[in-house]
């Protein structure tokens, strides 16, 4: 599509507010705010989502079955009702090719007229472009339309191009959007600075950043959409990539102010205690957290593993290496649930060990916890697991060298942060504080959730990386089953039967009208299915579980289940992670369509963990539902990283890590499946730059910098490059 820069002189700059462009205005403005749109420079960079390639063809060139953009003369057009709610509009188009009938299908009102805008715009001998799918029909074609435009002496932003779409909000209706785009790309693009060095963009072979704007808005053809969409995406993967490579950098060149040498004291005992041998990647995991530990830079290391893999064994290991060496380790689970599970685990394991491990959460009582922190400040602690609860201000460490962090995706930047700080607050307190040099405890971040390579290289860029892709011998395998919910019951009478214990999982606590309503569709709650599910299970021990219950109900409920004492249990997905019951060998997952394929994969995460064969049922009553391609994808794939990668290509990187994950990136343009080579590109060109292999200029260094700056909210500096 050609821009035309003739109608009218636009004297606003990049940075003046949107209400002042003609046509927009407060009201508007504020819409558009939704859309995080303020200033100008916002509407360049709100980029199309797709494009529609509305180039007009002939009618005799238009292909049944596929969408195409037809311009016609309008030789007759006339209404009429084809349902008792449902009206039609028809026309007949012709050209020089041949004739087509264009179809507008409404639903009728009775407070105005749904035909109006059409009646109102095409007559007869108007000439129009009419956009749609072109169907055969009794050997004519007919186009189901979606778009149409009178032609006029302007030029049109709506046809005759590569036609870009929105996201939008409601209230802003996407041709006046577009046109609005259209003006602004038209007046503005050339106003865009680049922020690339000329070094990188002729290695790379990369458009100018203002040519990338505008072609990727309004191309001329496929070809320029998808080389502006190229170094778009560039841009997005290079700058936080370039920022990860800063964040690296800055940290190797920080002393944490000690170093973790194995002293064998602990570590032998605790490994002879465990009666089983690491596995192959368990070792190699170890070795190379303990190398980390050793060094006098900072550890920074994501410990990957699929469920039931051995990672708190692992993470245990660190934690012991830590007190070997007269420091304290602070173990933080994002659940009450999980944080007892992992102190439960770890006692045992320890056993008599003379190490000292405690639980801080939120329920634990005012007296209980005052003692507690009071053993932890002289240092009589040597191993604190806990909630959010550790991160609170009067909770104080002497010696904290080793921060382990589980699921840390549901921890946001700022809690992560003030963990971090408790390693000082000791020194802190001194007077004699100053003396002291500032230490920067060890890291370590645990996931269960198997993350694709490409979101781990852009969430976890700056982090080295550890997995663990075996699991531990003597873990039975698990068998996936869509069963009716008659069928499923009748399963789980006979593992009861067998003396084994059953999960049954429900997506809600408690019925939602409202959620019904939006979604069109019922949901299970576990309130509900536990009254109704007593009446049918009447010799089983049932008890129910779910996150509002209070801590110690929750709490005594577990433990229940772990002992034997509960058969059913009936729950949220509030046992998502860490929970650990060798007998408990089936989980029966109602609604399944309601979770993702990695929630759908930790829950079936929680059977399997001894040697009895476990089950993992879909209970799925609707045809439909069943033939779903992510309930056949899962039922197909027990490996935690494939079916990562399927949920990251089904659901996108945002709503496969849930709105819980703070500083995920967020790409416009840049597709995490599509790019993984110009990620490792942008890898590469950032580490280049940061490690001084590549000269700039110092106006191009100035620019980079600023741009870096504004990007990331003047949280990162450049003065470590070069």
């Amino acid at each position: 599509m050609v821009l035309d820069k003739t109608t009218q002189n636009w004297p606003l700059k990049l940075e003046t507010p949107v209400q002042f462009l003609k046509g927009v205005g407060p009201h508007r403005a504020e819409l558009l705010r939704k859309l995080s749109i303020e200033k100008i420079e916002d509407l360049l960079f709100y980029f199309p989502r797709d494009h529609q390639d509305r180039r007009v063809i002939s009618i005799k060139d238009a292909i049944p079955g596929r969408k195409a953009a037809i311009k016609g003369e309008v030789v007759f057009i006339d209404f009429r009702r084809v349902g008792k709610q449902l009206g039609q509009a028809k026309a007949l188009l012709r050209d020089s090719t041949g004739t087509i009938e264009a179809l507008w299908f409404k639903h009728l009102s009775y407070s105005y007229d749904v035909f109006g805008g059409i009646k109102n715009n095409i007559s007869e001998n108007a000439w129009i472009n009419c956009f749609g799918m072109v169907e055969a029909n009794n050997g004519g074609k007919t186009l189901r339309a979606e778009d149409y435009e009178v032609i006029t002496s302007e030029p049109s932003t709506q046809f005759t191009g590569i036609v870009p779409l929105y996201p939008l909000t409601e209230g802003i209706p996407e041709r006046w959007f577009r046109d609005l785009i259209f003006r602004v790309v038209t007046h503005y693009y050339s106003q865009i600075s680049d922020p690339l060095p000329e070094l990188l963009r002729k290695e790379h072979k990369l458009l100018p950043l203002s040519s990338a704007v505008k072609n990727f808005h309004f191309p001329e053809d496929l070809s320029a959409r998808d080389k502006s969409r190229e170094r778009l995406a560039f841009d997005e993967f290079f700058f936080l990539e370039l920022a990860l490579a800063i964040n690296r950098q800055t940290r190797e060149k920080t002393s944490k102010g000690f170093v973790s040498i194995p002293q064998r004291n602990l570590l032998t005992p605790f490994k002879n205690r465990l009666g089983y041998e690491f596995t192959r990647a368990q070792t190699k995991a170890i070795n190379e957290i303990f190398r980390d530990m050793a060094s006098s830079k900072p550890m920074n290391r994501l410990l990957q593993g699929d469920v039931g893999s051995g990672k708190t064994v692992v993470a245990l290991s660190a934690a012991l290496l830590a007190v070997e060496n007269k420091r304290q380790a602070a173990f933080l689970a994002p659940t009450e649930i999980l944080a007892e599970q992992h102190f439960i685990n770890i006692e045992k394991f320890i056993g008599d060990l003379p190490v000292k491990s405690a639980l801080l959460t939120g329920s634990t009582p005012a007296g209980e916890r005052q003692k507690l922190l009071q053993k932890l400040a002289d240092g009589a602690i040597h191993l604190l697991i806990g909630t959010h609860a550790i991160l609170e201000e009067d909770v104080a460490f002497k010696q904290l060298g080793l921060v382990i962090i589980d699921e840390q995706h549901r921890f946001g930047v700022e809690q992560r942060a003030k963990l971090l700080k408790k390693a000082n607050q000791a020194a802190a307190g001194s007077k004699h504080s100053y003396l002291l040099e500032k230490i920067h405890p060890d890291v370590l971040i645990l996931t269960a959730t198997p993350i694709p390579r490409t979101l781990s290289m852009t969430i976890y860029g700056d982090l080295d990386v550890s997995i663990i892709d075996e699991m531990p011998k003597g873990r039975a395998p698990i068998k996936t089953v869509i069963e009716t919910e008659a069928n499923a019951k009748k399963i789980v009478r006979d593992i009861v039967s067998q003396k084994q214990q059953v999960y049954l999982l429900f997506p809600l606590i408690e019925e939602s009208e409202m959620l019904s309503k939006r979604t069109g569709k019922s949901f299970k709650a576990a309130k509900a299915e536990f009254i109704r599910l007593q009446n049918e299970f009447p010799g089983s021990r049932m008890a129910l579980l779910h996150g509002q219950m209070p801590s110690l109900d929750k709490k005594r409920t577990m433990e229940a289940f772990r002992e034997g004492k509960i058969d059913i249990l009936v729950s949220t997905p509030v046992i998502e992670v860490g929970i650990d019951v060798a007998n408990a060998t089936l989980i029966a997952i109602f609604n399944p369509d309601r979770f993702g394929l990695a929630q759908l994969h930790q829950l079936r995460g929680r059977v399997g963990r001894g040697p009895i064969p476990s089950t993992c049922l879909l209970v799925e009553d609707d045809p439909e539902k069943r033939t779903q391609e992510r309930i056949r994808i899962f039922s197909n794939i027990q490996d935690g990283f494939k079916l990562a990668e399927e949920d990251l290509r089904l659901r996108g990187p945002g709503e496969l890590m849930g709105e819980a994950q703070h500083g995920i990136p967020f790409f416009r343009v840049g597709d995490l499946l599509r790019d993984s080579f110009l990620i490792t590109q942008t890898r590469e060109a950032a580490r280049s730059l940061v490690q001084g292999e590549v000269s700039l200029t110092m106006h191009e260094f100035q620019t980079l910098n600023h741009f870096l700056q504004r990007k990331f909210e003047n949280k990162l500096t450049l003065s470590t490059v070069g």
